[in-house]
């Protein structure tokens, strides 16, 4: 893009000073100007490009929004132009009133949809116009579940293929996550960023970055509800607060955990399975492991095999507060 970009420029300013050129050849008067034209030529295309890169950090999003606010405010300016205010006086001062109109209004009109840019929807990454009854399928992406990672897994198997948008606050997030002074922070926010890179490479999944910008921190949970309202997304997080926050706004949210729990086999008395013994239990000989939906399971005679993955059979399951409790042996084949 930028070796693409630099060849445009290089083109636009040879076209300004063979223009300047062109104009000396075709008006005799001026052939003995052409040096100089060809260095006014030069300068204007070279004015040009350096306004170009000037406006280099300036979105569409945000054009979109200069060029509202100046229609807004000249209209505004307008109406009162063409009120019964200005029928009598001086036309001297009447001029100078109505030019300072303008450039009042046009400049707050200017400022006040720039704040508040982010509304409009048309420029919006993603925003499609169709029916409202047509859900649009988009999923908004905030800081933990980069970090996480499980995401890139989801999207290499083609379970998620929908357009991704991850706003311009979280990268930063990450970014300052990456550089925290703190070692195993340091070290996820590192990862977040590998993970962030093996989705840009993976060609079915589309992902835009949203340049929305937020000026405190403790304002991203409330930023990213906003988004995923305003681009009628669903947010894909592992906060529990934020969900809860996006669940009252009327947001819908995705959650891994809850994912990887709904996707989990389920286990029936006599089932055997293949298990990791984590820790000792609180009984003589009982071992603890964990199944895929995080549910526990407790293991008779499983006390010598703390640390290893064993094949069980289980023998009864008991509801408990976080979900239920699986009982199970020690299994083996020769019985």
């Amino acid at each position: 893009m930028n070796k693409t970009i630099f060849i445009i420029r290089v083109f636009f300013l040879i076209i300004c000073v063979m223009g300047s050129w062109l104009v000396c050849f075709t008006v005799k008067e001026w052939d003995q100007y052409q040096l100089l034209a060809i260095g006014i030529g030069c300068m204007l295309g070279g004015l040009v490009i350096l306004l170009d890169i000037f406006l280099k950090g300036f979105s569409l999003r945000g054009l979109t929004a200069l060029t509202f606010g100046l229609g807004m405010g000249a209209l505004v300016a307008f109406l009162i132009d063409i009120s019964p205010l200005f029928e009598n006086g001086d036309p001297a001062i009447l001029f100078l009133v109505r030019l300072a109109l303008y450039v009042i209004f046009m400049y707050l009109g200017t400022v006040i949809a720039l704040r508040g840019q982010d509304e409009f929807n048309v420029v919006i990454p993603y925003i499609r116009f169709s029916p409202e009854d047509v859900e649009t399928s988009i999923i908004l992406v905030d800081t933990s579940a980069l970090i996480d990672g499980r995401i890139v897994k989801l999207c290499e198997t083609k379970f998620i293929t929908n357009g991704i948008v991850i706003p311009q606050f979280v990268l930063d997030e990450l970014q300052r996550v990456a550089d925290s002074k703190d070692i195993q922070r340091k070290e996820k926010g590192r990862q977040g960023l590998e993970y962030l890179n093996q989705l840009k490479n993976l060609p079915f999944v589309d992902i835009k970055i949203h340049e929305s910008e937020v000026s405190e921190r403790a304002a991203v949970d409330a930023k990213l509800v906003f988004l995923a309202k305003t681009l009628k997304a669903k947010l894909l997080t592992l906060d529990y607060n934020l969900a809860q926050m996006a669940e009252f706004q009327g947001v819908s949210w995705l959650n891994i955990n809850e994912l990887y729990k709904a996707l989990a086999p389920e286990v029936h008395v006599g089932d055997v399975t293949f298990i990791e013994l984590v820790k000792a239990g609180k009984d003589e000989g009982q071992a603890v492991g964990y199944l895929p939906d995080g549910s526990m399971m407790v293991v008779n005679n499983g006390r010598n095999h703390v640390g290893e993955k064993v094949n069980v059979k289980i023998i009864s399951i008991l509801p408990s507060a976080g979900g239920k409790m699986v009982f199970a042996e020690i299994f083996s084949e020769e019985k």
